[in-house]
């Protein structure tokens, strides 16, 4: 093993992993370790890495030739089988970040915002050093900082109820809403509850839609109402509609009750589609612009970094009113097509006009032949009066497509890197 022989754990976290001919293989997510009787520091079992599609994978530190400052470098034969975590196991990131523990020498308490690796002469890795910031009677102040040996502190045996998630988030503050929605899919109940309460409600929302149903319903189940209802406004109105339509009735109507009225009018006219037609899967808010907006107003909006790439691929030109549903649907303006003319130019004169559009009744399959047929990312849906209700992007026609839990399922395999 090369390298330092003593790692704080937070720093690991999207680490790129190497095989030994310079590939990358995946990104580190977390540390798995085990806890041992009395004082003896845990041993440090793997890494969770996550791999191809966002599949978690485990790599025994056996498996880990080098852990240096920007990367970890693997053996190269790695098995691909999803990680499951086993009941004497603990994420040391997930799990041990932001626990309260005590001092011994002091008995006073503090958070724990690291830990630290280290290789023994044994080649054994083992969880040495704690991080921990005491609390501080002082308003608005920090209190001291202390790396400790494990030794030293007491705590981690016991399960923490209203655990904190101040210092795990800020380990995976980099990452994008659907990975850090991965590593709350490997987390138990308990730990996704305590993250949920500690994220805004934005990146909740954003991290909400990219979970398996399953999750999504456990989490805002775990929120107030108040909340839950906050959260759901900051959805896009289609995922939101697919969320609130596993809940049960009673709870569905409460939470539309208290999102404000524009919001649950888009979401209870979605409800109103069935799942897997081109209404049940549009949303209701692509970018609608009126005849006389310019090249400058289309792409301006499309700027937007909260558009999807497939929503900001295509603006929507109908007469007012511009909110769903429109006045009478006039056409679509392609963006690539609209970066070629001047920022000056009407819109309405680049337009893509021979587009039929879908009806919201149509089928998956039909709105899947359309997407392919037209080569498109997006694709307007209209009423019988020629009005536009929405567009329908392939990410959502592609959650359809795939099994139910694509997201989980993988078959195992073995893949050895260093194979010609």
């Amino acid at each position: 093993m090369s390298g330092p022989t003593r790692v704080y754990v937070a720093r690991l976290a999207g680490l790129p992993v190497y095989d030994p001919n310079g590939d990358q293989v995946g990104k580190v997510r977390d540390v798995v370790a085990m806890l041992r009787q009395g004082t003896q520091p845990p041993r440090v079992l793997g890494l969770v890495v996550e791999v191809f599609a966002r599949r978690r994978i485990f790599v025994p530190m056996t498996r880990v030739t080098s852990v240096d400052v920007g990367h970890v470098i693997t053996t190269g034969l790695i098995n691909m089988r999803r990680f499951e975590q086993r009941a004497t196991e603990i994420l040391v990131l997930g799990e041990m970040l932001d626990r309260t523990v005590t001092i011994r020498e002091t008995e006073t308490t503090g958070v724990v915002f690291d830990m630290a690796m280290e290789q023994w002469r044994t080649k054994d890795w083992v969880l040495s050093k704690v991080a921990v910031r005491e609390g501080s009677k002082r308003f608005r102040r920090r209190g001291q900082s202390h790396v400790l040996d494990w030794s030293e502190v007491s705590g981690f045996a016991q399960v923490e109820e209203g655990q904190g998630a101040t210092h795990i988030l800020a380990a995976f503050d980099s990452m994008r809403p659907a990975d850090l929605a991965a590593v709350l899919h490997d987390l138990s109940p308990k730990r996704r509850k305590e993250i949920a309460a500690a994220l805004n409600d934005e990146r909740l929302a954003d991290v909400l839609e990219e979970l398996p149903e399953d999750d999504q319903v456990e989490i805002l189940a775990g929120l107030d109402t108040e909340r839950a209802a906050d959260v759901l406004e900051e959805m896009s109105p289609d995922d939101a509609a697919d969320l609130i339509a596993e809940l049960p009735t009673e709870t569905a109507e409460r939470l539309l009750t208290l999102m404000e009225p524009d919001e649950a009018e888009d979401v209870r006219r979605l409800l109103t589609y069935e799942e897997r037609t081109a209404g049940g899967l549009m949303t209701s808010e692509p970018v609608i612009l009126p005849v006389d907006a310019t090249v400058a107003d289309a792409l301006a909006h499309v700027r937007n970094a909260e558009l999807s790439p497939a929503l900001a691929a295509m603006i929507y030109v109908c007469r007012p009113p511009l909110e769903t549903p429109t006045g009478r649907f006039i056409g679509v303006g392609h963006i690539q097509r609209l970066l070629r003319e001047p920022p000056s130019e009407l819109v309405s004169a680049a337009l893509d006009t021979d587009l039929d559009g879908l009806r919201p009744d149509d089928s998956l399959t039909a709105v899947s032949k359309y997407l392919a047929t037209y080569n498109l990312v997006a694709a307007p849906v209209l009423d019988d009066e020629g009005r536009l209700l929405g567009a329908v992007t392939v990410d959502d026609v592609l959650d359809h497509l795939l099994p139910s839990d694509w997201r989980e399922s993988d078959q195992p395999q073995e893949v050895d890197h260093d194979a010609p």
